[in-house]
């Protein structure tokens, strides 16, 4: 334990009499920290994107165009905040928040999702209706429909890219089960974002599409609506998701694997008794347990078993920041963990 960097134990006593040993890693020198690759690459591809579109909407005063172009800036800001989570989060335990920032992406996430409802979503929406109301003569929309193929191939590649990350992370689980339960909010924020992108841009030139060949902006404000009802589903997906997060969510169940077949490799812990997974953020989980010793042992061999017992479970999860491990003696009748 001693030859890690930036690692400190203590040995205390519980007010039941019991040793609790409890260890803290150094985030920086684990794996599993949040990449901001993808986070960059996608702030990138929707800077150029918005740019074009916003020269589009301005020249045909598209309704499409409009709410495409809110939607682009919307995610470069949404990109930004999540650039500063990923930051924040990496920040060192202090005395007051000593399980450190791994939350706060998760925060800044929700924020992410609150602003594609509200900047997207919402305001796409009352654009359509106000076209609808008003209908207003199209324009030439050559422009706006090569400024929306241009930047659906941009965003295809983007989000062909977030997949492989994808890919990378869920380890052979099914795709969406794996958006459902992983931890990762920033990576399933930005896929969000961009799936929603590439449907958008499609929704987009449908109906810019029709409104060309038709003369009629009422399909053009179709469209809008139809994009800000995409923006506003995906954002109550995200929303979701990530609530669950902020709130507290247990870690994947291979962290309990891990601990009952790190602890099986002992014969002095003869049973782990109860046993508490918590994701504090993207590769950062805490583990809680209560364990029953061979009752022969001193105190500073129950110590040196729990050190052991650390040292294997992180080999096996490096994520595994914090172990808070309790020497008890099974109550009978009570089920192990």
């Amino acid at each position: 334990m001693g030859q890690i960097r930036a690692s400190r134990s203590r040995i205390g006593t519980c007010a039941r009499g019991s040793a609790t040993t409890v260890t803290w890693y150094n985030r920086g020198a684990m794996s599993g920290d949040s990449s901001t690759a993808h986070i960059i690459q996608s702030l990138l591809v929707n800077l150029v994107i918005a740019a074009g579109k916003g020269v589009a909407a301005l020249l045909t005063g598209s309704g499409s165009m409009l709410a495409e172009t809110l939607h682009s800036f919307a995610d470069c800001g949404n990109q930004i905040l999540l650039l500063l989570g990923v930051r924040k989060s990496r920040q060192a335990p202090t005395a007051a928040h000593p399980l450190g920032f791994g939350r706060v992406l998760y925060f800044w996430s929700f924020m992410v999702a609150l602003l594609l409802f509200s900047g997207g979503g919402v305001f796409s929406i009352y654009e359509s209706i106000h076209k609808l109301r008003h209908p207003e003569p199209v324009g030439d929309l050559r422009l706006a429909l090569a400024i929306l193929l241009f930047s659906l191939v941009l965003e295809g590649w983007a989000t062909y890219k977030n997949v492989l990350e994808l890919n990378v992370r869920r380890k052979g689980r099914p795709f969406f089960r794996f958006l459902s339960d992983s931890k990762d909010s920033d990576l399933v924020v930005v896929f969000g974002e961009n799936a929603a992108a590439v449907l958008g841009l499609s929704v987009a030139l449908v109906a810019i599409g029709l409104a060309a060949v038709t003369g009629d902006g009422t399909w053009d404000a179709v469209g809008s609506l139809l994009i800000g009802a995409v923006l506003i589903g995906v954002a109550l997906f995200l929303a979701v998701e990530v609530k669950s997060l902020i709130v507290g969510e247990a870690a994947d169940p291979e962290i309990a694997e891990a601990v009952h077949a790190s602890a099986a490799e002992d014969p002095r812990i003869t049973h782990v008794l109860h046993l508490i997974t918590v994701q504090q953020g993207p590769g950062e989980v805490i583990v809680a347990a209560k364990m029953g010793f061979e009752l022969s042992l001193t105190l500073v061999e129950i110590a040196g078993a729990i050190n052991a017992f650390e040292t294997r479970l992180r080999g096996r999860c490096p994520e595994a920041r914090w172990c808070f491990i309790e020497p008890d003696v099974p109550r009978p009748g009570t089920p192990h963990a």
